[in-house]
């Protein structure tokens, strides 16, 4: 059985500026600091709670844990935002996968494995987004938005 207590980042004693801090470094690696800086920069008192949730939670906790790599996360996403059909988010984790070391290659396989349990739409509409994301197969993609 697992010890549950040794979590890193997200052990119960953390306080929420340790776990923001993990983050904003986790978020940076991933996204790129161009990315996290526009997000800090476009947010309002309307989303600011959001940003911070975001940044403690998601990066701070979830992406923070050991039991999975930043590559094997990065397949986790890609195949979830495309069965859900968060075509934005998809843009933006298509060039974080290849950050953390997916080929364009294997991300046109993941796209390919998630049309048989998504559906054909869904993986149409992720290869439609990945053919702006990666234009001509380059392996260099454009910073994220």
């Amino acid at each position: 059985m697992q010890d549950h207590d040794s979590h890193g980042p997200n052990e119960p004693h953390l306080s929420d500026d340790e776990r923001r801090a993990s983050g904003f470094r986790v978020r940076r690696e991933v996204l790129s600091d161009g990315h996290v800086d526009r997000a800090i920069e476009r947010t309002t008192w309307l989303t600011e709670d959001f940003q911070d949730f975001i940044t403690r939670v998601a990066w701070g906790e979830i992406w923070s844990r050991p039991q999975l790599d930043r590559r094997t996360r990065s397949i986790v996403v890609l195949s979830s935002l495309i069965t859900g059909g968060h075509h934005a988010e998809l843009r933006m984790h298509l060039v974080a996968a290849h950050r953390n070391g997916l080929t364009v290659d294997e991300i046109r396989e993941i796209i390919l494995q998630t049309a048989i349990y998504a559906g054909v739409p869904a993986a149409n509409a992720a290869y439609r987004v990945a053919a702006e994301v990666f234009g001509d197969g380059s392996i260099t993609p454009p910073d994220p938005d």
